[in-house]
């Protein structure tokens, strides 16, 4: 099958029948706390997975196929539906001390 999958989650990927691509994308925008999409294998998402998990955050992780990436700017991480961007933008947000407080305000981890 075509198309991005999270790994490990049947069923969350953003090639569906019932919604378009684009729609799909907005809901697990909306739905999760934080959400990263990546390419499959990219070394950028495992450094941002792993400064996310070491604050307490386990974010969503949506991995595209190469096809389906196109020449989107990946990986991108959202954080109660706002786009944070990057590596560079998270790791602008954890040295300036917003990580954490967003994180919180959005539900993706716990005091």
């Amino acid at each position: 099958m075509a198309g991005g999958k999270r790994r490990g989650a049947a069923g969350l990927s953003i090639d569906g029948a019932e919604e378009a691509p684009e729609e799909r994308v907005g809901r697990l925008i909306r739905e999760n706390p934080a959400v990263i999409f990546s390419r499959r294998g990219c070394c950028m998402s495992h450094v941002m997975k792993r400064l996310l998990a070491a604050v307490g955050a386990h974010p969503a992780a949506i991995e595209l196929e190469e096809a389906d990436a196109g020449g989107t700017g990946l990986p991108t991480l959202f954080v109660g539906g706002a786009a944070v961007g990057g590596l560079e933008g998270l790791m602008s947000l954890h040295l300036r001390g917003r990580l954490v407080p967003m994180l919180l305000e959005a539900g993706a981890v716990r005091c």
